[in-house]
């Protein structure tokens, strides 16, 4: 009896450290980096969505923006964090499913430098022009066609999802010739376009509605496969091109580096899960335009990023988008 009860205890001691850890995490804050400057769609949505996760995991989830190379920094940085579980990256498509097409030698493998957590959903990509141009897509459109390269247009970065979504725009009508002006995040972009130095925004439904609503801008389309209630006088991209389908959205996830430990990934899960069913925060992306998930894993946020990966490899290539 005395040997059962002091081998009872043993294993009790041993257990107790990795117990503690899983209770103990979080005991301080979490660094959520966003690879874009402030002001941008994926800035929006992970500003939110840190504020609600921090209250869910108890701890404050600090936003640090490290913009550059179509969010790449960012990501190149959480790659090779820590794996304690403190530094966390807010994906997107750009960085976590494009740039594997887009260079021989990525600074990161997306899958296997990565412990994904949760695959949260995003915004519709939307085209805005200037009040100096015409007032619809295809105006925009037959302007840069009847000029060639005397319009331009802006985006997040080169290479990055709203770039691509542009470019599959200019072949999907035949080939426009427009120069590519890449920003470190859409707020700039947006900044630019509203001072006339560019024609044409490739941002998300959510950045655009308030320069919609306040007519400082044209919402010009948006590349959603029927038009949104939230601007039903907006046409969708598909109406632009006479019925082919286009449809775009910059997609979000959250991701730390490989080899999260079990129990952090565990608890950063069902953080997740109860952030992304909050009633207040649902209602808030809603007016935003922004799409949520609210049911992955993190085994089905590696099947999707996987997917995404393959989905974009022929765009980037037909595309001819590099990153050297």
């Amino acid at each position: 009896m005395r040997r059962r009860t002091l081998l009872a205890a043993a294993g009790a001691t041993l257990a107790a450290p990795s117990l503690a850890r899983a209770q103990a995490w979080p005991a301080q804050p979490v660094r959520l980096v966003i690879g874009f400057a402030p002001g941008g769609p994926t800035d929006v949505y992970g500003r939110l969505f840190a504020d609600r996760l921090g209250r869910a995991l108890g701890q404050p989830v600090v936003i640090e923006n490290k913009a550059g190379a179509a969010g790449i920094i960012g990501s190149t940085g959480v790659a090779r964090a820590k794996p304690d579980g403190y530094t966390l990256v807010f994906g997107t498509g750009s960085t976590q499913a494009l740039y594997p097409s887009m260079t021989d030698k990525p600074d990161y493998d997306v899958l296997k430098d990565f412990t994904y957590i949760a695959h949260v959903g995003g915004g519709p990509a939307a085209f805005m022009g200037n009040l100096a141009q015409p007032d619809s897509l295809k105006g925009l459109l037959d302007a840069a066609r009847a000029k060639p390269g005397t319009l331009s247009y802006g985006s997040p970065g080169a290479g990055t999802l709203l770039h691509l979504t542009t470019e599959r725009l200019k072949a999907a009508v035949g080939g426009v010739d427009m120069t590519h002006v890449p920003y470190r995040g859409s707020g700039p972009a947006m900044t630019d376009l509203l001072a006339g130095q560019i024609a044409l925004v490739a941002t998300t439904l959510g950045v655009a509605l308030p320069f919609h609503a306040s007519g400082k801008a044209r919402l010009l389309a948006v590349a959603t496969a029927q038009r949104t209630a939230l601007a039903p006088d907006v046409p969708t991209v598909s109406e632009t091109l006479g019925g082919v389908p286009f449809e775009a959205v910059l997609w979000h996830c959250l991701a730390g580096p490989a080899g999260l430990p079990p129990e952090v990934v565990a608890r950063l899960a069902a953080a997740v899960r109860e952030t992304m069913n909050d009633p207040a925060l649902l209602k808030t992306l809603a007016e935003q335009g922004i799409v949520p998930v609210s049911d992955s894993t993190p085994d089905s946020t590696v099947a999707f990023v996987r997917g995404e990966v393959e989905r974009w490899a022929p765009i980037v290539k037909a595309a001819g988008v590099r990153m050297e």
